[in-house]
């Protein structure tokens, strides 16, 4: 558990360490991670944990993984960057505040760390896929990677109008994927912002997004999808 002083709570906060880890004197890159309950537990879990220390376990793969809780009936407005007119929220540069100034100076005093933004990336789904996109784009200087896996661009349209603005950095990479099943308006949003990197004639070097036949808004395909992604944007 970890002081939260932005929401004036504590949070609980769960870290991978890779499995040579004690053996070496290696620093790990990191990613954070955004609804931190699915990541590693079913007991924690909604509706399935991702594995992703399975994953990383059987490909020896090098990452520390922060996966942080989010707040139950408080998520909405954690994992939103802007306000809405139906579901409240708009707390999501708070729990950024919390996760850039609070959260990461201790994983980067407590654990042998990779701190540069080369080396810090951040991943969610759904909602956390949103803020895993605004994160990035938002402060390149602490991310350089973001995971997006059905991001609910759909809640805040208004990620459309900072992204068309800004001039994006030609250090960041995120990959995105969102499932043929899911219901329209995750379709539209993730389509409509789509179309904006399209036009900003980003390059796919950057930004790789893929359209899963059979994917579905649920905790299986995001925990498929980790992997596909992990592979994308650490090739080594």
């Amino acid at each position: 558990m970890i002081k939260d002083p932005e929401f004036e709570k504590t949070r609980r906060i769960w870290v991978y360490l890779p499995s040579d880890y004690s053996n070496s004197k290696n620093a790990y890159p990191v990613m954070y991670m955004f609804d931190g309950q699915n990541v590693f537990d079913n007991k924690t879990a909604f509706a399935g944990e991702w594995q992703v220390d399975e994953f990383l376990d059987r490909k020896q793969k090098d990452h520390i993984i922060v996966a942080i809780a989010h707040g139950d009936e408080a998520r909405i407005n954690e994992l939103t960057p802007f306000k809405t007119k139906n579901y409240g929220g708009g707390g999501g540069d708070q729990f950024l505040s919390f996760l850039i100034n609070t959260l990461k100076p201790l994983i980067d005093t407590s654990y042998r760390t990779m701190p540069d933004s080369e080396h810090t990336s951040i991943a969610g789904a759904s909602l956390g896929g949103l803020m895993a996109f605004y994160a990035v784009i938002k402060h390149p200087d602490i991310f350089s990677v973001a995971m997006a896996l059905s991001p609910a661009f759909w809640i805040n349209p208004e990620i459309r109008e900072l992204l068309a603005q800004m001039e994006i950095p030609d250090h960041i990479r995120v990959y995105m994927a969102i499932g043929a099943d899911e219901v329209e308006s995750m379709q539209k949003g993730y389509k409509d912002l789509l179309t904006i990197l399209q036009e900003k004639a980003v390059s796919e070097n950057q930004f790789k997004s893929e359209r899963v036949e059979g994917g579905e808004h649920n905790e299986d395909f995001w925990s498929r999808q980790f992997e596909q992604g992990y592979n994308w944007l650490f090739p080594k």
